[in-house]
This record gives C-alpha cells, structure tokens and sequence, in this order.
C-alpha cells in the first residue's frame, strides 16, 4: 500500500484555452498538468516553496459545458488602441479535479489547509475550493474511469490530447507532452501501477516544477 494525498477541488465555472489554437477561444475538456502544478505553487507560496521532483495523479470531471460571450482587450503597437473584440468562451460547470500526492504529504497538508495565495484553475476569477484526505493507494488495477492520463498507458482510451506540463517562470518556454482524457468516463482496466480503494486507476504524471526546463533550449 502507498500513502497518498487525496485532494478534491470543486469550481462552480472553469475554462481552458487551448493555445494550440491561435487566434481562436478553443476549450479544452481537462486542466493541463500545468495548471494543476500552478495551484499547487500558489498554495505553497511559489515555486520556490515546491520540490522540483513534484509528480501527481489527476482524475477531472464536469458536470456540464457551455459557450458564453466574452469581450478580449487585445494587445496592439505602441501609439495604438485595439478596439476590444467579442468572442465565444468555452466554459464547464460542476467540476470536480481529483489530486493524488505521493510524496512530500505532510507539506501539501499544510499548504492546502492555509493557502498562501488564492487557489483557482484557469482564469483568476474561476476560484475554488479543497478538501483534502489521507488515503491508501494498492498496487493493482483501475479503472480509467476520468483519469487524465500519459498516452503511452497500455489500452487507455479517449481523446489523444497534446497538453502542457511545464511553463517556465517567465512564461517563455513551455514543455509540452501527450495525454488521454475521456470526458464522459470509461470504465477499461488499467495497470497504471496504482489505484483507489474504490478502484480507480492512478497514474502519475511527469513532474510539473518549472526547474525541469533549466538547460532546455
């Protein structure tokens, strides 16, 4: 059996923009790994307050989607003044994200008990709220179930997605890597090497901490 972290986020509204997509408010149906990493730094009080070799488990659902309006203020030359445009958001409402933490437990109780910063997923405004649990994670199979998971898992299915799992600290440099998500869940076993008491499969992702880009062209 591994000690595990469980942390259950719940948002009343979320969205995230697929910046594949130039030009364009294209969302995607999970948070990536970088998001995720980022409201956990904001818990701690910054990267600095995070071990570089932070790795988690996800699972994100949702219970609906939308599309609403939303006026952008675009950003133009200098001496000029871009007319603010109008246009779709992707929204998802009634989420929950589902953390599994491995390592470093007793810091992630403390920081998510008494966060230094706001806690939201995506936009500043989409704030949410914790709950956190010590489970016990066995070393058998899951089910998919709404696991966000590395591609190269063995009979995962859903959508193959290309997400970001690192942002560098001045947002210059980004590294991107391959999952699956099935957004209405699947049910397939898995021998992610991890699961739930309930049997949900848990798959640790790459590590998230902004130092792995040091050295990266």
């Amino acid at each position: 059996m591994t000690q595990s972290l469980e942390v259950t986020v719940t948002a009343p509204v979320v969205s995230f923009r697929n910046p594949l997509y130039a030009g364009l408010q294209v969302g995607l149906p999970c948070p990536p790994p970088s998001t995720v990493g980022g409201l956990l730094a904001a818990a701690a009080g910054g990267w600095e307050h995070v071990p570089a070799g932070t790795r988690f488990a996800m699972s994100f659902h949702a219970a609906a989607r939308g599309t609403d309006l939303e006026t952008y203020h675009p950003l133009g030359a200098p001496g000029t003044s871009p007319k603010p445009t109008i246009k779709d958001r992707d929204f998802l409402a009634l989420t929950t994200l589902t953390i599994w933490l491995t390592e470093d437990l007793g810091l992630w109780q403390r920081a998510l008990r008494r966060p230094v910063w706001p806690l939201h997923l995506g936009r500043s405004q989409d704030l949410v709220t914790v709950r956190t649990a010590t489970v016990a994670l066995a070393a058998s199979p899951g089910r998919q179930g709404h696991a966000v998971l590395p591609a190269d898992v063995p009979q995962a299915v859903g959508s193959a997605m290309r997400l970001t799992t690192v942002v560098s600290l001045d947002r210059t440099r980004f590294r991107w890597d391959s999952y699956r998500y099935a957004p209405a869940g699947t049910g397939p076993l898995l021998d992610t090497g991890l699961a739930t008491a309930d049997g949900r499969a848990v798959a640790l992702l790459p590590p998230v901490h902004p130092e792995q880009l040091t050295g990266a062209a």
